[in-house]
């Protein structure tokens, strides 16, 4: 499997809202990391354990915005939503072996735009 047939892998179990199944694409020393929280979570079982135990209102879904691929790693853009709660995931995979070994993700919170610059931008 090539990196972004790994990660379209991922993100397809993911849809699958089977998170244990997850663990078909990670290595068997997988990390994950949330800079902004300052928490790592270490290997499969803990990482479908958390999806599986995060609060959801609904079936997740998870929309693909943007896959970018160099070697044997790869960045993600991906919207979330369980029907109420939206989300944003920028997400770095390091890719060994057909394995994620490592992911980097970053979950940034929406926010207004600044009147200060309003005369400057067009609002999406």
């Amino acid at each position: 499997m090539t990196t972004g047939d790994v990660v379209k892998k991922f993100w397809s179990l993911m849809q699958s809202n089977d998170f244990a199944s997850v663990g078909e694409v990670l290595s068997d020393d997988f990390v994950l990391e949330w800079p902004q929280s300052g928490e790592r979570i270490r290997g499969r079982e803990n990482y479908g354990a958390m999806n599986q135990e995060y609060p959801a209102h609904g079936v997740w879904k998870f929309t693909i915005n943007r896959i970018l691929v160099d070697g044997d790693e790869a960045v993600s853009d991906v919207s979330v939503t369980d029907g109420v709660q939206h989300a944003r995931a920028i997400s770095f995979f390091t890719i060994s072996s057909s394995k994620i070994t490592k992911l980097l993700e970053f979950w940034p919170d929406p926010f207004e735009a600044p009147e200060h610059r309003r005369h400057l931008v067009e609002i999406m």
